[in-house]
């Protein structure tokens, strides 16, 4: 039996409440990895509730915040070193590291990185990134899309792994209501604002649910809000209970990203609904939507438009088989577990 340790980042509980779709990812994989007969240990913060065995003293980033309100820049640091500390003490119990944060952990791994993984679930063309993989060659990375890995070096890449959820979720709707539905952080790389605006040229209403980004608070006060009326309304922050809802009952999700999206969990949270997706041609797009089959894939607004008008000939039953040939957790799982046993045969 291979021993595998999931490290998650601090920031939300494992699963996840609302917003966290690396934290959604990282239950369900672990969840699926264990069901693959995989010892599986989870690095979580301590206000998680899983049932997965789980390492881990403190709290989550969240849970400090909504105890003490905005807390110093210091702590998410102090989180990472705390829990890295916990591993470092049990590392020889393991066969195989997988992390789901960077930097830090890559330096405490040393000569065991060739018996790790790391997955980055963000941009990979910044300059921290950049940095990171300069200074760890020998560290194996998994991407999550072919996108993503073109801007990973050779020396690191380890395979793509596109993100699975739990098949049974999310239930197939066949008949939608009238709205579209955006589900996403209120930021400039997601662009509600731009959902609002598509969705009105078609005459759809549309409902949106999200957190309003902490990186980016004035985004939503000064480009979504004032574009909320009667057809455009904000519910807020989602689970996956509201979230089934919204999606399911949605005629299309609208994913208008501004940004080289590293994978964008909502793309088969929607398509687990049945739910086509008309999507901006950016980052893993192409790879996720099959154009004309999930949905339509899009450059401009008006191609938007044009697309929600040709969205009731897809197949609803038709897309939701095709999540589950391609998005299930179990699928996500076979294909870590494959890159497991090919880093501990070299």
């Amino acid at each position: 039996m291979i021993r595998v340790a999931q490290v998650a980042p601090n920031i939300f509980p494992i699963p996840p409440e609302h917003h966290g779709g690396t934290e959604r990812v990282i239950h369900d994989l672990g969840t699926a990895l264990r069901s693959l007969g995989v010892d599986i240990t989870l690095f979580a913060p301590s206000d998680s509730a899983t049932d997965l065995p789980r390492i881990g003293d403190y709290p989550s980033l969240s849970a400090l915040e909504g105890r003490h309100g905005r807390v110093a820049p210091g702590v998410p640091a102090a989180l990472d070193a705390l829990q890295l500390e916990a591993l470092r003490r049990t590392l020889d119990g393991f066969d195989i590291v997988h992390c789901h944060g960077e930097f830090a952990h890559a330096a405490l791994l040393g000569d065991r990185r060739r018996h790790s993984l790391t997955t980055v679930h963000w941009r990979v063309d910044e300059l921290d990134r950049a940095l990171f993989f300069s200074g760890f060659p020998d560290l194996p990375v998994a991407a999550i899309s072919a996108a993503q890995e073109a801007g990973i070096p050779a020396s690191n890449r380890a395979g793509v792994v596109h993100h699975g959820i739990d098949r049974d979720r999310y239930a197939l709707r066949t008949r939608p209501g009238g709205h579209v539905a955006f589900v996403g952080r209120m930021t400039d790389q997601k662009r509600p604002d731009t959902a609002i605006r598509v969705a009105r040229a078609a005459g759809l209403p549309i409902r949106l649910g999200g957190t309003i980004d902490v990186g980016n608070p004035d985004y939503f006060d000064s480009r979504v809000r004032p574009l909320l009326g009667d057809d455009a309304t904000y519910l807020g922050p989602v689970d996956d209970a509201r979230k089934g809802d919204l999606l399911g009952g949605a005629r299309a999700l609208l994913f208008p990203i501004d940004w080289p999206e590293p994978f964008g969990l909502v793309m088969i949270e929607a398509m687990a609904c049945g739910t086509p997706v008309v999507a901006w041609n950016r980052g893993s797009v192409p790879e996720i939507v099959e154009d004309g089959v999930t949905g339509f894939i899009v450059s401009s607004e008006a191609e938007a438009v044009d697309a929600l008008g040709r969205i009731g000939r897809l197949d609803r039953a038709h897309i939701r088989r095709r999540f589950e040939a391609r998005f299930t957790a179990e699928r996500m799982a076979a294909d870590y577990l494959a890159l497991y046993r090919r880093l501990l045969a070299a």
